[in-house]
C-alpha cells in the first residue's frame, strides 16, 4: 500500500522553527508535484504550500509566504516544509500530498492530490 509519512512536527515557541519532511513509502513520487496543507482544530483543512515535480516553481498561502519554504530532493524522493518564526496561529496538524499528474504549475486544487500523509502536529506556544 502506498503512503505518505510526514515527520518533524511537535511542540515548539512563538519564533522558532521547524522542519517537516515527507517521504513515500511504496513508490516513488519524484515525478509528482507535491503539497502541504494544515488543518486546525474547528477549521476546514487549508492549502500551506506546493512544489512542482522539479522543484523550480512554488507557491504560498499568504499567511506563511515570507516564513515558510517548501522543498524537495528527488533523489531522496522527499519534500520538506521549512517554516520559520512559527505563530501560535501555525498550530495545526500538517499533511503532505502527491498529485499523479503532469503539471507545469505547482497544485494548489486539493481535488487533484490523490495520495495524503496522515499528518504530524506543530503546535506552537505562546
Amino acid at each position: 500500500q502506498v503512503q505518505l509519512v510526514e515527520s518533524g512536527g511537535g511542540l515548539v515557541q512563538t519564533g522558532d522553527s521547524l522542519r517537516l519532511s515527507c517521504a513515500p513509502s511504496g513508490r516513488t513520487f519524484s515525478g509528482y508535484p507535491m503539497g502541504w496543507y494544515r488543518q486546525a482544530p474547528g477549521k476546514e483543512r487549508e492549502f500551506v504550500a506546493a512544489v512542482t515535480w522539479s522543484g523550480a516553481s512554488t507557491v504560498y498561502a499568504d499567511s506563511v509566504k515570507g516564513r515558510f519554504s517548501i522543498s524537495r530532493d528527488n533523489a531522496k524522493n522527499t519534500a520538506y516544509l521549512q517554516m520559520n518564526s512559527l505563530k501560535p496561529e501555525d498550530t495545526a496538524v500538517y499533511y503532505c500530498a502527491a498529485a499523479p499528474i503532469i503539471a507545469p504549475a505547482p497544485v494548489t486544487d486539493p481535488r487533484q492530490y490523490g495520495y495524503w500523509g496522515q499528518g504530524t502536529q506543530v503546535t506552537v506556544s505562546s
